[in-house]
C-alpha cells in the first residue's frame, strides 16, 4: 500500500490488436516499445465482453467489469422508456471511478480522451474548483472551461488545432496533452484514451498503421523519460470483417433473420457497437443482443441461431451475465457473438455502408478480446485470461510505488 512515488499512467490504445505492435517493432518503428519489452513487463490480457469502447474504458476507469459499473455497450435498449439510446450519460454509471476516488484522497488527476463521448463518464465525480482535476477530449478541446474540464481552451493551451474526428491526429493530441500535463501540471494519476480510426482503416502491415505506432512510440519515449510508471493496454483488438476477394463487408443481418422466423418486428436486435462515428464501422460489430417476444421458445430459437455458420457463441441472458459479467437488466433474452471475420447487423436497409471507405475491420467478439498489457517496469504479472485490461491502474499504481525515480 505504498503511496505512488511518481505519476501512474494508463494508456488505452483503442483497437490495438497485438499484431500492430509486433509489426511496428519488427520493422524498427517502435524503439521505445522494443526496449520496454526487454526492460519492462509484457503480457496479454483479456478485455471485457463485448469488446467495445465504452464498456472497456469504463472497466479500466473503475477496475471492475460491466456487471458492477453498468456500462455494457456504446448503445442500449432502455426498457424503462422503450427507446434505444447512447450509453454515454453519467446516469447509466453504477459505481464511482478510480479517478474520483483518487481525487477524494487528495490526488491530482488528469483524464484525456480522443472522443468526447467518453469524457463525461470518465470524469464523473471529479471537481474542477481546486486545480486538482483535468478532464477533456481532443474532439472538443477548443471549448473546454476551467469550471467543467479544469482547463480553459485546451487546444490553445497545447498549441495544437482541434483535430478532425476521423484522423490519427485526434489520438496524437491525447499523447501530446499527456506529455505536457506530465511536465507542467504533474498529475499523480493520468489516463490517456485514444480512438481506433486508424485500426478500423488500416491492417497492421499497412503504412497508415505503421505511421501511427511510430508516432505513439515517440510520445511513449517522453512519458518514460519523465519517470512515469506507464501501463499500455487496449479496449479491444481488431479483425478484418470482409470478403477477401470482393472486399464487401461480411455481415449476417439478424433482425431480418428474426423477422423471417418470428414475424416482422416481433424480436428486437440491439447492436451495442452503435455510435455516431459510422465511418469507423458502419455500426457493424461482432456482438449483438436480442429481445424476444412474449411466449417465444427461447431454447428453440437459440438452437437455430447456433446452427448458423456465422455464429461463434450464442448464450441465454443468464449465461451471458455469468460468463461475460454483464448487467442483467441491460441486455436482451440472448446474446450472439459472430465468428472472427463476420459481423452482425440488424436489417440490411438500416445500415448505411456508403461511408466505409475501406474494407470493413471491426471488433466486439471473443476473437478481439486478447489485448496487449505492457508495463515500463519489471513487475510480477499474471497472463490472460486472469490478467484483465481493467487491472491497468492496479498495476500502474503498484509500479509507481516501486521505487524512487531520479528527477
Amino acid at each position: 500500500n505504498a503511496a505512488p512515488k511518481t505519476c501512474a499512467i494508463a494508456i488505452c490504445l483503442d483497437g490495438c490488436e497485438p499484431e500492430y505492435l509486433d509489426v511496428a517493432i519488427a520493422e524498427g518503428l517502435m524503439p521505445t516499445q522494443k526496449r520496454i519489452r526487454e526492460t519492462g513487463t509484457v503480457r496479454m490480457a483479456h478485455s471485457v465482453s463485448p469488446s467495445f469502447t465504452n464498456p472497456n474504458n469504463q472497466s479500466i476507469a473503475t477496475g471492475r467489469p460491466p456487471s458492477v459499473h453498468g456500462i455494457c455497450g456504446n448503445f442500449l435498449f432502455d426498457p424503462d422508456t422503450g427507446e434505444e439510446v447512447m450509453m454515454n450519460d453519467v446516469r447509466f454509471l453504477r459505481t464511482p471511478t478510480l479517478f474520483s476516488k483518487f481525487y477524494d484522497a487528495g490526488a491530482r488527476v488528469a483524464v484525456v480522451t480522443a472522443k468526447d463521448k467518453l469524457r463525461a463518464l470518465l470524469g464523473a465525480g471529479l471537481k474542477f474548483d481546486e486545480d486538482r482535476a483535468i478532464a477533456f477530449s481532443s474532439e472538443k478541446s477548443d471549448t473546454t472551461t476551467v469550471a467543467e474540464h479544469g482547463i480553459d481552451n485546451a487546444s490553445a493551451w497545447l498549441g495544437m488545432p482541434v483535430p478532425e474526428v476521423y484522423s490519427a491526429e485526434l489520438s496524437e493530441f491525447v499523447f501530446a496533452a499527456g506529455v505536457k500535463l506530465l511536465k507542467e501540471w504533474k498529475p499523480d494519476v493520468m489516463y490517456l484514451s485514444t480512438t481506433d480510426y486508424i485500426q478500423h482503416k488500416f491492417a497492421p502491415d499497412e503504412q497508415g498503421a505503421k505511421d501511427f505506432y511510430a508516432m505513439f512510440d515517440r510520445y511513449l519515449a517522453e512519458l518514460d523519460a519523465l519517470g512515469a510508471a506507464v501501463v499500455v493496454t487496449a479496449d479491444h483488438g481488431m479483425k478484418p470483417k470482409h470478403d477477401r476477394v470482393t472486399k464487401e463487408p461480411s455481415v449476417i443481418y439478424m433482425q431480418d433473420v428474426f423477422d423471417d422466423w418470428l414475424g416482422e418486428a416481433q424480436a428486437r436486435v440491439i447492436l451495442p457497437i452503435t455510435d455516431p462515428y459510422v465511418v469507423h464501422h458502419g455500426a457493424l460489430g461482432a456482438f449483438a443482443t436480442a429481445y424476444l417476444p412474449e411466449g417465444a421458445d427461447r431454447a428453440d430459437i437459440i438452437a437455430r441461431i447456433k446452427a448458423l455458420p456465422e455464429m461463434l457463441e450464442v448464450l441465454t441472458k443468464e449465461e451471458a451475465v455469468a460468463k461475460y459479467e454483464l448487467p442483467a437488466d441491460r441486455i436482451g433474452d440472448l446474446t450472439m457473438v459472430s465468428t472472427e471475420n463476420m459481423t452482425i447487423g440488424t436489417s440490411e436497409d438500416r445500415h448505411d455502408l456508403a461511408a466505409l471507405g475501406e474494407p470493413l475491420r471491426s471488433h466486439g467478439g471473443l476473437t478481439e478480446q486478447e489485448v496487449p498489457f505492457i508495463v515500463n517496469r519489471k513487475i510480477d504479472l499474471p497472463n490472460a485470461p486472469e490478467l484483465r485490461n481493467f487491472d491497468a491502474f492496479f498495476y500502474a499504481t503498484a509500479a509507481a510505488a516501486l521505487e524512487e525515480v531520479p528527477a
